[in-house]
C-alpha cells in the first residue's frame, strides 16, 4: 500500500462528506425540518467520557457546533482510508464501492450513536430512515466515484 492510495482514500472520504453534509443541509431547506441534535449530542457524550469540560452557555454551544461536523468529516475520512486498504490501491466497481462506502459509513455512525446511547434506530420511523440512508448513499457514490477518479489508468489493472 501506497502513502498516496492512503491519502487518496482520505481525500475520497472528505469529498463524500461534503456530499452527505450538502444532502443533509438540502433535506432541511427543503422540508424545513429542524437539524438534527445528534452531533452536539455525540459532542457532549463523547466530552463526558474524556472527562472534558466545554465550558458553558454560548461557550459550550459553539464548541458543539464546531466539533459534531468535525467528527462527522473524521468519520468520513477514516472511512475512505479504510476503502483504500480494502481496495488496495485498485479501481472498483462504482456500484459496489459505492454500497461498501455508504453502508460503512452509516454502519460507523448509527453504530457509534447507538453505543454512546444517543439513539435507537430500531425506534426510528420511515422519514429518520430515508434522512439518513440518502445522505450516505450520496457519500458513498460521491467518495467511490473520487476514489475511482483519483486512480491513475497504471492502476487500472494492478
Amino acid at each position: 500500500m501506497r502513502r498516496v492510495d492512503l491519502a487518496d482514500g482520505a481525500i475520497a472520504g472528505a469529498v463524500g462528506s461534503t456530499a452527505l453534509n450538502v444532502v443533509s443541509y438540502l433535506d432541511v431547506a427543503l422540508r424545513a425540518r429542524p437539524e438534527s441534535d445528534v452531533p452536539g449530542e455525540t459532542v457532549d457524550r463523547l466530552a463526558d467520557i474524556a472527562h472534558v469540560n466545554l465550558g458553558s452557555g454560548a461557550r459550550a454551544a459553539n464548541r458543539r457546533s464546531g466539533l459534531g461536523p468535525l467528527i462527522g468529516y473524521g468519520l468520513g475520512i477514516a472511512a475512505g482510508v479504510a476503502f483504500a486498504l480494502y481496495a488496495g490501491g485498485r479501481r472498483q466497481p462504482l456500484p459496489m464501492a459505492a454500497g461498501v462506502l455508504g453502508a460503512g459509513v452509516m454502519t460507523m455512525t448509527d453504530g457509534s450513536i447507538t453505543a454512546l446511547g444517543i439513539s435507537d434506530p430500531r425506534t426510528w420511523r420511515r422519514s429518520d430512515w430515508i434522512s439518513d440512508i440518502i445522505p450516505h448513499l450520496a457519500y458513498g457514490l460521491t467518495a467511490a466515484a473520487t476514489w475511482n477518479r483519483l486512480r491513475r489508468p497504471s492502476d487500472r489493472g494492478r
